[in-house]
């Protein structure tokens, strides 16, 4: 299924649901290249940017499309390093972008064209450590990504971001992203589509999926239509959540299965696909910084999608009450997590085998770890963490040996 794109002829209309996606794509870009040139060893920073479903950069009001974004975050990053840099006297730092813009309009990526122009020789004229190199496509994207594939290649880029903002669902095949995923271990996917049409290829596709994904709910044929037709209710964005959990966790380690909010309705979601529990960490931070522009009905702690018809479930917009709700839990589910493996763990493999199956802010995480009656933090030498800001990922997690009676 493919969905109806955007007239960017007469200036494309920016809706409410893209404004939140382009929210969270620039505060993650920028916070990405901070942390990729956080070690005073990075001198220079080589990354590859493929936007697509690029569109032609500017709105009909005037704000940035990801394209636009993607300049103006990574000048404001070297601004904000190279300045920190100077200030500690520190050698500065060198960005070299590879920028891949597609879109099938030709029309559009010229129009692209002009309103980036002046953009990126601004960028570059106040920023001389900043190298962005273009690279323009008009194709479908499944038929340009043998092309764009064999660049990042041939550039030896080991640092790669994919930005898939398709209409529909079917424009990008799972296939295509379990590639991507593959080049390298540093690569990063933001996925957009409708859920409905996700639905709408998997009754097709794989109907047999489907089925065993909503199994537990018992559903006849007039009951998933009735489903379908209640997006604005809570219930059904945990079940979406887990459908788009289960038809992508294949293509890649960790999957952010969180819709834009929208009450009115949980139809458009933006995954995030990442190799790495670090980029996952960060994802989540962002979504807290920026609450309420993407949506979790669920668990808050560990096991975000365990379904209990038990538990009571809720719904985590990622503000100070979400985060409230996460500490509660994760002071329980983090021991019980803890009781069901060898002791003592490192905290880095803790973070790798939990991040995927979490919403919680790292900062709660490792309150809870600290908070927990039963835990403790050990430093490489043996001495004990104090505070949740000092927790290294080779520090290690091991039950104390007095436990509370919870353990007994």
């Amino acid at each position: 299924m493919v969905g109806k794109s955007y007239a960017w002829e007469d200036g494309a209309i920016l809706a409410e649901h893209s404004r939140k996606k382009h929210q969270i794509l620039r505060e993650y870009f920028y916070h990405y290249v901070i942390t990729r040139c956080a070690h005073p060893q990075v001198r220079k920073f080589r990354l590859a940017v493929v936007d697509g479903f690029s569109g032609a950069g500017r709105y009909q009001c005037g704000a940035a499309g990801s394209p636009v974004i993607f300049i103006e975050e990574l000048s404001r990053a070297i601004t904000d390093i190279n300045l920190k840099r100077a200030i500690a006297k520190m050698p500065l730092v060198e960005i070299e972008c590879s920028l891949i813009l597609n879109d099938a309009e030709r029309p559009v990526i010229e129009r692209l064209k002009e309103v980036i122009s002046p953009i990126l020789i601004q960028s570059q004229l106040s920023n001389s450590r900043l190298k962005i190199t273009t690279h323009y496509h008009c194709d479908q994207f499944e038929t340009i990504y043998p092309t764009i594939k064999s660049l990042i290649r041939s550039e030896r880029h080991k640092n790669i971001i994919f930005n898939l903002d398709q209409c529909g669902h079917s424009q990008v095949k799972t296939t295509t992203l379990i590639d991507m995923m593959k080049l390298n271990d540093s690569v990063e996917v933001f996925y957009t589509f409708l859920i409905t049409a996700l639905l709408a290829f998997l009754e097709k596709d794989n109907p047999s999926v489907l089925f065993n994904q909503l199994s537990y709910l018992q559903l006849t044929d007039n009951d998933f239509e009735a489903l379908k037709a209640q997006a604005s209710k809570r219930a059904w964005l945990g079940v979406a959540e887990r459908i788009v959990f289960d038809s992508l966790q294949k293509c890649a380690n960790y999957v952010s299965p969180f819709s834009i909010n929208n009450p009115d309705g949980w139809r458009y979601w933006l995954i995030h696909l990442a190799s790495s529990h670090r980029a996952r960490q960060v994802y989540n931070n962002i979504l807290h910084k920026n609450s309420k522009m993407q949506a979790h009905y669920g668990r808050s702690g560990l096991n975000m999608l365990a379904h209990d018809p038990n538990e009571e479930k809720t719904l985590y917009l990622f503000d100070t009450s979400a985060r409230e709700q996460a500490k509660e839990q994760l002071l329980d589910d983090i021991p019980r997590f803890m009781s069901n493996i060898s002791q003592p763990l490192l905290v880095g493999d803790f973070y790798q085998r939990i991040y995927n199956h979490t919403p919680a802010h790292s900062d709660d995480i490792n309150t809870a770890i600290l908070e927990s009656l039963d835990l403790q933090v050990k430093t490489p030498a043996g001495g004990s963490r104090r505070k949740s800001t000092q927790i290294e990922t080779k520090d290690y997690i091991e039950f104390k040996k007095q436990k509370s009676f919870f353990f007994k």
